[in-house]
């Protein structure tokens, strides 16, 4: 099965007051393994970046007025994405962003039934602790030294370790599904049919039998 990772940053908190998203990042996965496949963009907003939103990502204005906009980058971004699950953490936050973006330039909302939500796994798993992206790398041992400011693409690696270790798939399971016992070639030899067993001769047995007499000390040979 086909998912993706998925962050976004942005210029503030919410869609009501006009803010907008200033950086994607997309990790691709099948059965829960990176395909090496990465989308990773970052956004000019068309508008001032809070004092709020700066402090979290550290993205200026200056920064991103040379980079693309949403309009610019959308078809690559829902190509990427298109028939593949949605993992994302507090996910309403990162949909409506998302959705308020597509809808300025008149495309289809992404549906919630795509979306699997890490932070609501957590919150069922770990009810009444701290389930920040920070919180369950500490709690599962996931190396976030690196963050020192949100980055989407990072945070995606981070979320993509958190998530395995969500659903209980510390490795990636080996699919013997469809494997059978033929597929599978024991021999070395270019034949796998059964070699045939020679038998000593009882001449040969009553040999054997005279040279350990004669080499072996009497306790070892009754």
């Amino acid at each position: 099965m086909l998912e993706v990772i998925l962050d976004t940053e942005t210029t503030g908190l919410s869609t009501k007051e006009k803010h907008r998203i200033v950086e994607i990042g997309c990790i691709e996965l099948n059965n829960q393994i990176p395909t090496n496949k990465v989308f990773h963009e970052y956004i000019n907003p068309e508008r001032k970046i809070s004092d709020d939103a700066f402090k979290v990502h550290g993205y200026t204005e200056e920064f991103l007025s040379s980079k693309k906009t949403f309009k610019e980058i959308a078809k690559s971004f829902l190509d990427f994405i298109k028939n593949k699950k949605l993992i994302i953490h507090n996910a309403p936050f990162d949909l409506s962003f998302l959705n308020y973006e597509l809808k300025l330039i008149n495309e289809n909302e992404i549906s919630k039934s795509v979306v699997i939500d890490t932070l609501e796994i957590a919150r069922q798993k770990f009810p009444g602790s701290q389930n920040s992206l920070d919180a369950l790398c500490k709690r599962f041992n996931v190396d976030n030294s690196r963050r020192e400011k949100h980055n989407a693409l990072l945070d995606c690696k981070l979320l993509r370790e958190v998530y395995i270790n969500l659903v209980d798939q510390k490795e990636p399971k080996l699919d013997f599904k469809n494997m059978t016992i033929s597929t599978v070639n024991f021999s070395n030899t270019k034949s796998n049919k059964p070699k045939k067993i020679v038998l000593p001769s009882n001449e040969e047995i009553k040999m054997h039998k005279e040279y350990l007499k004669k080499n072996l000390p009497k306790n070892f040979y009754n």
